[in-house]
């Protein structure tokens, strides 16, 4: 059964990543991200992207947030939003859909946001279909 997240603590997420976008190390692309997760205890946590000039070692927002959470003592994502700018929506690339399937069910809602606000809401399991995880390790 999903965990219910309430409009407060959603919009507290959204507000967060939204706000923490501009925190982003992106000297390279330009392409600011911020990210906030709300923990099984209720917790915010946030990150951003960070580029380094030795392209691939950069990481993502979602990374950032997911390794917060960890470090907190968090275990699972029950909510999660991602913000960036531009005319097209900033979902997570491929590799964050399978770090945040890690820590999430298929329910598990991901909002992405621009800085005006939600633009639009997705299940884990819509963007990341037969999905991987841990389950199937048994």
């Amino acid at each position: 059964m999903p965990e219910l997240i309430s409009d407060e603590k959603r919009q507290q997420a959204v507000s967060a990543a939204i706000k923490i976008m501009d925190m982003a190390y992106a000297p390279y692309s330009q392409f600011q991200v911020g990210a906030a997760i709300i923990d099984e205890q209720g917790r915010l946590h946030q990150g951003v992207n960070v580029e380094n000039a030795a392209y691939p070692n950069g990481s993502c927002a979602e990374t950032g947030a997911i390794a917060a959470m960890i470090a907190a003592g968090g275990e699972k994502i029950q909510f999660i939003a991602v913000a960036g700018r531009g005319t097209e929506l900033c979902t997570p690339c491929g590799a964050c859909r399978q770090r945040i399937r890690e820590f999430a069910l298929p329910h598990t809602v991901i909002a992405i946001c621009d800085p005006s606000g939600s633009k639009a809401e997705f299940s884990l399991a819509d963007i990341l279909p037969h999905s991987f995880g841990p389950d199937n390790l048994g």
